[in-house]
């Protein structure tokens, strides 16, 4: 992980904290109480099903929210809000154009940082409850340029269609995320032997899904897992504080993996001494236990196929520009630009065909902000003639994973990471 450190005195500053009488109190002033009866925009059009989608993005209404941009809405109960495609084509993803996924109906609208602690519990020697104020003022702060993506990103590629939120491709972002690594709170507490998992919680409740009540949303990660050295438990993103839809005052941030672990309005981390079975665990987010998370629907119903917890995010990579509405001219070069990620490691190359990906040709990068990253790639082509071209692009991380251009099925519709196309026309093209 490429870790950033920035100075006290500087963050102090940047969060308004300097002062030795740290104004905590006036903070919910900042971030105003969420409305959520906003008067949305009609829909271009209805739903494609059920075939694919063969947008970008999920098809409906743009809402905005306090703190955000316009975005695309897809379920206000629980709020989960795509972000539109024209805000990737930068490394690092707007605060305000950042997508939203909650999990339960009562998310927090305000927190008083008068009286909120991050609480470290369970299996410890010396329970630890920290203010936003002793988390920024007491620990060194690093910095991680991270990928967070739902796991359902791109579900509505998958065929037959499966059930939850119809994502396009914008239920991703990446950020710069400053805060204290995990680590270093976890040693505060002191972790006693025989423990085995650590869980997290945040503020949201409500009912869980149909026929599986969950009042708490919660996730865990074991102990033995690398990745707990990585995790930050994150207060600034991009800088500044955090946006309250994406998780204020503070959030779990866990590099590599998908964004059902990063923990929004975190408030509680418990230690564990035993497996936890909660249902968030237990029975959502998993994957069969094949290669690429891989199945079909008859496999699934004959009760043979092993599942186990969703974790790391395959390579993907997208065109960002020019989209398929812009009309290409015949001859003349067109420059294109997109994005590439990996939940295991850096962006090492990006390719494009512009023949069914017979032949491939290597496309710049830009500037390599670490392996949990966006990494920004650019590159010149011209179309030769009129006519309609189908451009792909796919990318290769440093372990040497890359993408297949198969399709992937799986009841949750999670770890979609086909190679992406983009059609595009030249000239008059009949």
């Amino acid at each position: 992980m490429t870790i950033r450190e920035i100075s006290r005195r500087a963050l102090l500053n940047r969060m308004g904290l300097a002062s030795v009488a740290i104004g905590v109190g006036a903070w919910p002033e900042i971030f105003p109480a969420l409305g959520q009866g906003q008067d949305h925009e009609k829909p271009i059009e209805s739903f494609t099903g059920p075939g694919p989608n063969p947008h970008w993005n999920s098809i409906g209404p743009y809402i905005s929210e306090p703190q955000k941009a316009p975005l695309i809405l897809l379920t206000d109960r629980p709020v989960q809000l795509e972000t539109p495609r024209e805000y990737f084509q930068t490394v690092f993803t707007p605060n305000d154009a950042f997508y939203v996924r909650w999990h339960l109906s009562g998310i927090p609208n305000a927190v008083d940082l008068k009286t909120w602690r991050l609480q470290i519990e369970g299996n410890v020697n010396r329970p630890v409850a920290l203010s936003l104020a002793e988390l920024v003022r007491n620990f060194k702060s690093v910095s991680v340029a991270a990928t967070n993506q739902c796991s359902g990103n791109s579900r509505s590629r998958l065929q037959p269609r499966v059930p939850g939120a119809q994502w396009g491709n914008g239920a991703m972002g990446n950020a710069m995320w400053t805060g204290v690594p995990l680590r270093e709170l976890l040693d505060m507490a002191g972790v006693r032997e025989g423990s085995l998992e650590v869980q997290f919680q945040g503020l949201e409740t409500g009912p869980g899904p149909n026929g599986y009540p969950s009042n708490l949303f919660l996730k865990s990660l074991e102990l033995s897992n690398n990745v707990i050295d990585e995790c930050v438990v994150a207060y600034l993103m991009n800088g500044e504080p955090l946006p309250m839809l994406n998780g204020f005052p503070v959030r779990l941030v866990v590099p590599g993996y998908f964004a059902t672990y990063w923990i929004k309005c975190l408030t509680w981390v418990r230690v564990l001494s035993a497996a936890d079975d909660n249902f968030w665990m237990k029975t959502g987010y998993r994957i069969p236990d094949t290669p690429r998370g891989n199945t079909t629907p008859e496999e699934m119903k004959s009760g043979n196929i092993k599942t186990l917890p969703i974790g790391r995010f395959p390579v993907r990579s997208f065109i960002v520009s020019p989209g398929g509405d812009s009309k290409l001219i015949p001859g003349a070069p067109v420059s294109l630009r997109g994005i590439a990620f990996s939940g295991y490691g850096r962006i090492v190359r990006v390719e494009i065909s512009d023949d069914d990906g017979r032949t491939w040709s290597s496309t710049a990068l830009g500037e390599d902000y670490g392996p949990y990253s966006f990494r920004t790639w650019s590159s010149s082509w011209t179309p030769k003639s009129a006519g309609r071209y189908s451009l792909a692009v796919r990318a290769t991380d440093s372990k040497n994973n890359g993408q297949l251009d198969q399709p992937i099925w799986n009841p949750g519709g999670y770890l979609w990471n086909r190679v992406e196309r983009q059609e595009f026309i030249a000239g008059e093209a009949s």
